[in-house]
């Protein structure tokens, strides 16, 4: 515990010591990604109790998340400094409200509904329209944004063409909905999130005793993140510290990344203007990444334009050398995925923790193919902020409607294409050629569907007289494998969801135009929004970072571009070679370089032959059996039987899900060929040199029938499942 304010001081470099000594006043601490934003103004609240400047009863830190707020009371305790007050605005106004309306009105306050679909839907019957449930949250989100820029439901029209928003509907629909959202609402004696806002700024604005009350209770106020501030959480605020002796802000606008729920820079950028006397501290000593992490950080934002770009803030790192960033080039999209698990199992294996990885990505819809590429290099994954693809209810539904359309006998014949078939299924479900107008859950949908499109569009190309029930056997083996229970592992997450984040190697994936930006950001502020989410995913890293896009979406398809954003990025040759501080492009798996940036000999990877047939196999599945899945199985079915017994004991030694020892069909593949010693074992895929290793001595010896002390009991470890999905016959 601390002792004293020296010991407070004595643990901040010079720009962080600046803010831990400005208690009194207003201070804008402008803090860049990496620099101790979190450690500057804990150790201010500090600072401020332990000279008497400050009293803990009288400080309210405010924050947008509770787990940030947790954080801020668990170092504040840590610091010797208790009874400080760290809450999200909502939960402080919720606070607020709870205890003053019974005492204004003689009762309790509306009831809070957690969620604001149920009662947008009744809006929508009321108004005679109708939404599926994925429209009905991109009107819920409407509505938030509305009340969050405290628009009224007859200025919303105008608000949304000023804005130049997108609606999922026309607007005046929407205004309509939301008129009679609030009206149904207020009816029920309910309120909403941002009711509990307004309903805190009324009391403040209209009882002057409930203000007087508030404002002799809270004399200190600390914001962290004000670069998200919305119009409605900077009025409150206004209230609340009219009057305070300190007001502390910190954010950094380069990291504004949430204008479409409201949030806007401006409050920050303009915090000076409405406080001339203001301290102004910029912290630019970056203590998380690498110098050469930062360095493209830095060169990403120096190509920025707008008022954000105005304020940035040239980063330096505190940190020593590490390796330069990646810039991968792939051919297509699967490429990139199965090269990304590639280069994550390479990192595993050399002693990375899986927990100190990330893949990060646009948009939810896109980890489908990394959840799979994954799972097939047997490496554990959390998926953040996101349903797996398989659990999402578009593709639920999706593949629902697949399984249904094979019982009942499909398309005719003559009708077309796997692809062709999918398509006309899908349409069936909300999916249309072209993408919706605009962002949001419709669009996310749209994505979804689009990417179980491309898979069976893969899967055609690869076998061409595929049937519709072979796909969903295919998408059945994805979603199991993608099933498997996880623990610590690999997070996938999208660029939204990693903020606050940091892991030692991130791969930002699918930096292709289009994507990155999106293609719904048709407006120069926009533009610049989305190279403000690709610097937050650049700064997510402490040491290792690959920049990978692809070619093409399927093989041999159409060509695509890198994203604008990679321009005077990458090295002269435009991302396609591979050297000191330019990019490597892996092109087949085997290329590259080491962790130590060394040259890798290239490794010529020649076709996976059928062992049965000796037909080239490119589904994963099959490769990973060693076999055509239509080809006969010569499987020991008592010898699989003790390989699972035994990768389950193995499992429960180790903490870790059974799929990450041996995945069900390497287990396959070993128990159809019976390998006799280790150089025929480590030739069956699945089998790596880290897993032979460590696990090879068991499963040869299993192999050639000895004894292992597990118990092959099929009540306790289950059925043997086939290999293969026979058809159904009626």
């Amino acid at each position: 515990m601390i002792a004293s304010p020296d010991e407070v001081l004595d643990a901040l470099d010079p720009e962080q010591r600046r803010v831990a000594k400005a208690v009194d006043g207003a201070v804008c601490v402008l803090a860049g990604a990496g620099t101790g934003k979190t450690r500057a103004i804990t150790h201010r609240i500090a600072y401020g109790v332990l000279t008497g400047a400050m009293q803990p009863g009288q400080t309210l830190a405010v924050t947008f998340t509770a787990r940030a707020a947790g954080e801020m009371r668990g170092r504040l305790r840590d610091l010797g400094v208790p009874g400080v007050q760290a809450r999200t605005f909502h939960a402080a106004a919720l606070r607020q409200l709870s205890y003053f309306w019974p005492k204004v009105f003689a009762g309790p306050p509306p009831q809070l509904v957690e969620t604001k679909v149920p009662l947008v839907r009744e809006a929508m019957q009321h108004c005679r329209l109708r939404a599926d449930r994925t429209e009905l949250r991109d009107i819920t989100g409407e509505i938030e944004w509305a009340k969050a820029t405290q628009t009224a439901p007859d200025d919303y029209p105008g608000a949304v063409l000023a804005a130049g928003r997108k609606p999922p509907r026309p607007a005046a629909e929407i205004a309509h909905v939301y008129a009679a959202y609030e009206k149904i609402k207020s009816g029920k004696g309910r309120m909403d999130f941002e009711d509990v806002l307004l309903l805190t700024i009324g009391l403040l604005d209209e009882r002057p005793e409930v203000r007087e009350a508030v404002q002799a209770q809270y004399r200190h106020f600390t914001v962290d993140e004000y670069q998200d501030v919305n119009p409605l959480q900077q009025r409150l605020l206004d209230l609340w510290a009219t009057g305070a002796r300190s007001l502390c802000v910190v954010g950094d606008a380069s990291q504004t990344i949430y204008s479409f729920t409201g949030a806007t820079p401006a409050y920050l950028l303009g915090f000076r203007r409405r406080h001339p006397d203001a301290e102004l501290v910029e912290l630019i000593r970056d203590y998380r990444s690498t110098p050469q992490v930062v360095g493209l950080a830095n060169r990403l934002l120096a190509h920025a334009s707008g008022e954000a770009a105005k304020h940035r803030l040239e980063l330096i790192s505190q940190r020593g050398t590490g390796p330069e960033p990646r810039f991968v080039e792939h051919a297509d999209e699967q490429a990139e995925a199965e090269s990304t698990a590639k280069r994550i199992r390479e990192l595993i294996d050399d002693g990375v923790r899986p927990a100190e990885i990330a893949v990060l990505f646009r948009t939810n819809s896109q980890s489908e193919s990394y959840e799979q590429a994954l799972a097939d290099r047997s490496v554990a994954y959390l998926l953040k902020g996101a349903e797996r693809f398989f659990e999402r209810a578009e593709v639920r539904q999706a593949t629902g409607f697949l399984r249904a359309h094979a019982i009942s006998g499909g398309a005719d014949p003559e009708a077309g294409a796997l692809a062709d078939e999918v398509r006309a299924v899908l349409g069936n479900t909300g999916w249309s050629p072209e993408p919706p107008a605009g962002s949001g859950q419709t669009r996310e949908k749209w994505e979804s569907l689009a990417a179980l499109l491309r898979l069976a569009e893969e899967f055609a190309a690869k076998r061409p007289d595929a049937t519709l029930r072979e796909f969903n056997a295919e998408l059945a083996e994805r979603a199991n494998a993608q099933h498997a229970p996880t623990v610590e592992g690999v997070t996938l997450a999208s660029l939204h969801a990693a903020k606050g984040l940091e892991w030692d190697a991130v791969f930002l994936v699918g930096l292709n135009e289009g994507m990155m930006p999106i293609a719904y950001a048709d407006t120069p502020d926009k533009i610049e929004e989305e190279r403000r989410l690709l610097y937050v995913g650049v700064t997510r890293a402490r040491e290792q970072l690959t920049l990978s896009w692809s070619l093409a979406r399927t093989p041999g398809g159409r060509g695509r571009k890198a994203s604008r954003f990679l321009d005077g990025l990458r090295g002269s040759d435009g991302g396609r070679g591979a050297g000191a501080g330019r990019p490597d492009a892996y092109r087949s798996p085997g290329a590259g370089r080491g962790l130590d940036g060394t040259a890798r000999a290239r490794r010529k990877v020649g076709p996976v032959r059928c062992r049965v047939c000796a037909r080239a196999l490119q589904d994963a599945a099959e490769r990973k059996i060693g076999r055509c899945l239509d080809c006969p199985s010569d499987v020991d079915e008592f010898l699989f039987e003790q390989l699972r017994a035994w990768r389950l004991d193995r499992a429960q030694e180790q903490s870790q899900p059974a799929f990450v020892i041996f995945t069900d069909a390497t287990l396959t593949a070993i128990a159809e060929t019976r390998p006799l010693n280790e150089r025929q074992l480590a030739a069956i895929p699945g089998v790596s040199r880290t897993k032979l290793e460590r696990f090879g001595d068991d499963v040869l010896a299993l192999c050639a029938g000895h004894d292992l002390a597990i118990d092959p009991d099929p009540e306790l470890y289950g059925h043997i499942p086939e290999v293969e999905d026979a058809p159904d016959e009626g």
